[in-house]
């Protein structure tokens, strides 16, 4: 379960007030269009890549076109790649003129991006791969090429202090590629406390390396770094955290032929999230022109749509899977509200819930702004009429409103796998005969 808003210092309450976030993957590996690491995945020729990305030059890269379909999404923050692990900037980096300020394109493109989502009211977020592909000490470490690997390290550690001194404020850093270097060799706890000092609400995350330093492990850290960062996965963690998802099946870069997700299940993963007390952090890759792909944008529309009539439950909610819905869908929960949050419409008048305690004060479908009725008996809630056709083109919610938090029974707080089977036994023993013949009531 996530930290409670209340636990948190109020330079960082933004975050679980925000729940949807834009992940930005771009750099010249667009122009590939076969993935944001087509240099390490397909072994290219390190020389011809960067002949290639010295031409790539985004003419119709227009920050401000895509922090409109970011807010009308619903969004309330964005991170934008400034350097992924082929080593490109996408600022005016005085450390390396293998930029976009430098090369074919001659702008500074995280200038642009952060003066345009400012102006659109989003939170910023840098994201800065640790990693580059191109350093040979960076595969070494500092144990085979101490020399090189110093060089480099303080390297990495001048281009963050120069992202965090010529934009403003910026509110949240998102670091990657720590692998295979662990925390101590990164100088990760001397890192973190020079960005304290540059920018001290910024939000960081546990992407510093791994925290013993004799081991590799996966370049998370448990001690640096403010939340979690589950990727292609939706897990709960007992701190802020934010599941990063792509839009399409696997690639995070712009790739030729790409499927991207159905609306309903890039919204399902919002959902999901927010129910669980987490952030969703859902990644866009740009065209190599600068242009966001059609797809995404006609999801996002659809998202946009349903989130102004129903974005009360997701902003500043919390971990909220109070009773049984599975059958239905999910539950969110803020304050003295929980939200049913309907997958599946099956056209019935009535909706069936088991397991709450406390019994709502009203019913509200909140698609249409209808009051349901309200019939409890025992933990068993049953809420009508609805309508047999559903309500809006995703997932229709209901809003029921307690007078004070709701809760479960003791059998809905454990459900199948986590409570006493004890619990189940006098449920079960109600049966006709359980099994065998004559297990069938006549």
């Amino acid at each position: 379960m996530a930290t409670a808003k209340a636990q948190l210092p109020a330079k960082w309450r933004w975050f679980p007030e925000a729940r949807f976030g834009m992940f930005i993957h771009f750099g010249p590996y667009a122009a590939y269009g076969r993935g944001e690491q087509v240099l390490f995945r397909e072994y290219l020729d390190q020389r011809e890549y960067a002949r290639a990305a010295a031409k790539w030059n985004p003419k119709k890269y227009d920050p401000q076109a895509w922090a409109r379909v970011a807010r009308d999404a619903g969004m309330k923050y964005a991170v934008l790649t400034t350097r992924h692990h082929d080593g490109y900037c996408l600022w005016d980096s005085k450390l390396t003129d293998y930029t976009s300020a430098a090369l074919a394109p001659k702008r500074d493109m995280v200038g642009e991006y952060v003066r345009a989502f400012r102006e659109a009211g989003l939170r910023l977020g840098l994201y800065y791969s640790l990693a580059d592909w191109r350093v040979s000490a960076y595969w070494a470490g500092a144990r085979r090429d101490p020399e090189g690997w110093s060089a480099f390290r303080e390297y990495v550690h001048g281009q963050v202090r120069e992202l965090l001194t010529n934009y403003g404020k910026i509110d949240l850093v998102w670091f990657d590629g720590a692998w295979p270097n662990p925390a101590a060799d990164w100088q990760s706890a001397k890192l973190v406390k020079m960005m304290r000092r540059l920018q001290p609400d910024v939000l960081i995350n546990n992407r510093l390396g791994d925290d013993d330093p004799t081991q590799a492990g996966n370049g998370l850290s448990k001690k640096l770094g403010d939340y979690g960062t589950p990727e292609h996965q939706i897990v709960a963690e007992n701190r802020l955290w934010e599941s990063c998802q792509t839009s399409t099946w696997r690639l995070w870069g712009y790739t030729n032929g790409e499927r991207f997700r159905p609306a309903d299940q890039l919204l399902d993963m919002l959902v999901e999230c927010a129910g669980q007390g987490g952030n969703l952090l859902l990644n866009v890759g740009p065209k190599a022109d600068g242009t966001l792909p059609r797809p995404f944008v006609s999801r996002m529309e659809q998202i946009g749509r349903w989130m102004k009539l129903h974005g009360e439950c997701i902003y500043g909610s919390q971990a909220g899977d109070v009773s049984e819905f599975i059958t239905y869908g999910w539950q969110i929960r803020k304050g003295n509200n929980l939200y049913l949050v309907v997958r599946f419409w099956d056209g019935r008048e009535t909706l069936h819930v088991a397991g709450l305690k406390t019994k709502p004060t009203s019913a509200t479908l909140l698609t249409t702004g209808k009051k349901l009725t309200i019939r409890q008996e025992g933990e068993h809630l049953y809420l009508s009429p609805l309508p047999k056709q559903a309500p809006s083109e995703l997932f229709p919610v209901i809003r029921l409103t307690f007078s004070r938090p709701p809760e479960p029974t003791q059998r809905a707080k454990g459900r199948l796998w986590g409570c006493d089977p004890m619990i189940y036994h006098p449920w079960a023993k109600k049966a006709w005969s359980g099994f065998g013949k004559g297990a069938i009531e006549s």
